[in-house]
């Protein structure tokens, strides 16, 4: 059989990996983001992020889960969602969430912010921002996440450092503030607090 056989590409792709000091096993598959590995920008936002046990958080663009994984372990008394608006990607997550063991989550397609209920606030909200999205789908994304936040909350992002001066303009424009978390070699975590 071909290895580019369509029978063999529809086979789930398994990996295990270490996040934050645990071992998490991952299925994916051809077509979503990273499907081999945990990618570098997000290996770096997941090693940055600050969490705690009560955080109720989000992943917006979950992908397959790796973030909203260990958000939700981390934040085990809070409850996390996990939102992408490709429903492959949502099934891939819940079921991830599941076979890591968590349960204090809530796997949906969502366009951004579209199904997630008005009223649910969250103290995190964290996003492996996609390259290719244009500025004002950036800003339609922070606005959002804005609206979402509880005050004192905190929304993360990990981007290509290119764009890093665009991040810090368009944080300081709807949040107010803008903090660089950590440079690495190609990408850069930024964050912002909902003060108000």
């Amino acid at each position: 059989m071909s290895r580019y056989s369509p029978e063999r590409l529809r086979d789930d792709i398994v990996f295990t990996t270490n996040l934050r000091g645990r071992e998490l096993t991952f299925h994916t598959r051809w077509g979503l983001f990273s499907p081999r590995g945990i990618d570098d920008g997000t290996r770096l936002l997941i090693d940055h992020l600050e969490l705690k046990p009560s955080d109720h958080c989000l992943d917006l663009g979950c992908g397959y889960g790796p973030i909203g994984v260990v958000m939700a372990r981390i934040g085990a008394d809070g409850l996390t969602y996990l939102v992408d608006k490709d429903f492959v990607a949502v099934e891939y997550a819940e079921a991830n969430a599941k076979r890591n063991g968590v349960s204090n989550f809530r796997a949906m397609l969502s366009d951004g912010f579209s199904a997630v209920p008005a009223e649910q606030k969250f103290d995190v909200v964290a996003s492996n921002l996609p390259a290719k999205a244009g500025n004002e789908a950036y800003y339609v994304m922070f606005r959002e996440a804005y609206e979402h936040l509880r005050k004192g909350g905190r929304f993360y992002v990990v981007t290509l450092s290119a764009p890093r001066r665009f991040i810090e303009r368009a944080f300081t424009e709807v949040f107010g503030n803008y903090k660089k978390v950590k440079q690495g070699r190609a990408h850069t975590v930024s964050m912002a607090v909902k003060e108000g």
